[in-house]
């Protein structure tokens, strides 16, 4: 991440046609970590989503645990995968209850975050749920009204149930504990060599107040470290309708058309975001305005041809399979 973008390793070489004149663009890192990347991440997570969404209106739904409980998330982990089953169980047993013989399924997204607008360590789960549910003769039932107070008290109890069935964890830290990226580059304001301090800020979530804060550079990197997840675990799940993959479901009307996929696709290449978020095209000569070329691509500070990079995937390739 901290090199991303540096062009000492390396990037791809445009030229104007026209009056010459040549642009370097260096590679990105394509950490989700990364704030530049992590948002570029985030879009075409979001183009996902859509794919998968039924055209019904949805409603958002924040599951929030106690500040008592939240160390122990941090210091095990693994209980972070207990945030999920508890929402999954009672989000489809609210739908379920409307009625048992028909057996009603929502569709619903869960995203966890564990940060709070301070970075401070704050495990949460998002979720987008369908307002109705899709039974198993194929009737759509459509439900306007969610009761908050069930699925507050639902998940409190489901939640203390999964922590439960995890004594171990619990028992090793109940001594110590009785005794959209996670940050915005424009949120950070500045870095003082001198005193190594960082200074960044955001609005604080209960009155929306403003908070700048200046911490010394190494506390500013735990508070984001502590952010990144395990290797393979995943923050964003699908539960009911999304993430089942059955015949009848076919027949409900989606958000987002399949001829369409590939025009929202398009909205995240590099190109194309460029031009929707800042109105310029990156690609057009600034001093012409005619579209600049591809000429070569640079790899620690060595040019190398297209033929080189397609050899190299390809050779990738074959060893995953032969090892496969």
């Amino acid at each position: 991440m901290i090199n991303c973008g540096d062009p000492s390793f390396g990037g791809a070489m445009y030229g104007c046609p026209h009056c010459g004149k040549l642009k370097f663009v260096p590679f990105r890192c394509h950490s989700r970590f990364c704030p530049t990347c992590g948002n570029k991440y985030s879009m075409e997570r979001t183009t996902s989503m859509s794919f998968k969404l039924v055209k019904v209106q949805h409603r958002h739904c924040v599951f929030t645990i106690d500040e008592n409980l939240r160390d122990f998330f941090l210091k095990d982990r693994t209980l972070l995968n207990c945030l999920f089953h508890s929402v999954t169980s009672v989000v489809s047993r609210m739908f379920f209850k409307m009625n048992k013989s028909k057996n009603y399924t929502p569709g619903f997204i869960m995203v966890l975050h564990t940060f709070g607008r301070d970075l401070k360590w704050n495990p949460h789960i998002h979720c987008l749920i369908s307002e109705g549910g899709y039974s198993d003769d194929g009737f759509w039932r459509p439900v306007h009204h969610f009761n908050y107070t069930y699925l507050r008290n639902a998940f409190r109890t489901a939640l203390l149930d999964e922590m439960e069935r995890n004594p171990e964890a619990v028992i090793k830290y109940i001594g110590r504990y009785l005794g959209r990226p996670v940050i915005a580059t424009s949120r950070i304001d500045r870095y003082d060599e001198a005193s190594e301090t960082v200074t960044f800020h955001y609005n604080r979530h209960e009155d929306d107040k403003y908070i700048q804060e200046t911490i010394p550079a190494l506390d500013f990197i735990k508070r984001l470290i502590r952010h990144i997840p395990e290797k393979h675990f995943k923050m964003i799940r699908y539960g009911g309708l999304y993430a089942r993959h059955r015949k009848i479901d076919k027949n409900l009307h989606r958000a987002v058309s399949r001829t369409k996929h590939h025009v929202f696709r398009n909205f995240n290449k590099w190109r194309t975001a460029i031009l929707s978020s800042f109105g310029y095209d990156p690609l057009n000569c600034p001093d012409c305005k005619h579209e600049m070329l591809f000429l070569k691509l640079y790899y620690n500070h060595k040019r190398v041809s297209l033929e080189e990079i397609y050899e190299k995937v390809m050779s990738r390739s074959r060893r995953k399979q032969s090892s496969a």
